[in-house]
């Protein structure tokens, strides 16, 4: 089910970074498990999220559809992110005893393959929500470390073996995605 909820007005929208919608993500999710502890399940605290953003005037997208693009065609492979808030926080909710790495790897997978920037790991299943939580960023660079290109064609004139290999090329990737715990 995809449900889009109202448009802010230009000066709700104007002057709004993806750190004050983050910021206000989190607000709403510390509010909804506020009020309802870590006893429900995934689609109830979704539910709520959802009222929670509809109130702060942000606008976002439920269950949205995500396909993976192979050879030019896009194919339904039953991916489906959580909710997308703004058209550019990706939430992934999770009811869980803990945060697992393949959870951020979902949501890192999620982020790829969508080109949103930012993703919020949100697990309602924590007796203090902020233990909870987890930001992933896609094509985060650490500060002062150099931008690392894409592995160049190897028909590019000066480009050497060493980057033309398919494992350099699998480092950079990774390097392109980092996650950052709040």
């Amino acid at each position: 089910m995809v449900s889009k909820v109202k448009t802010p007005s230009a000066e709700e929208a104007e002057g709004t970074s993806i750190p004050q919608v983050t910021e206000r993500i989190i607000g709403a999710a510390i509010e909804v498990h506020r009020h309802t502890g870590p006893v429900l399940m995934e689609s109830a605290y979704e539910e709520c999220l959802c009222f929670e953003l509809s109130q702060l005037g942000l606008t976002f997208k439920r269950q949205v559809p995500l396909p993976v693009t192979y050879k030019g065609i896009k194919l339904d492979c039953g991916y489906k992110m959580d909710l997308v808030v703004e058209d550019t926080v990706v939430l992934e909710l999770k009811t869980v005893d803990c945060l697992l790495p393949i959870h951020a790897a979902q949501l890192l997978t999620y982020l790829k393959l969508s080109g949103k920037p930012i993703g919020l790991l949100i697990n309602f299943n924590e007796p203090v929500l902020k233990k909870g939580l987890k930001r992933l960023v896609n094509h985060f660079r650490e500060t002062g470390q150099p931008h690392v290109p894409s592995a160049p064609s190897a028909r590019q004139p000066g480009g050497n073996e060493k980057a033309r290999s398919p494992l350099n090329s699998l480092k950079t990737q990774r390097l392109s995605v980092s996650a950052v715990t709040i």
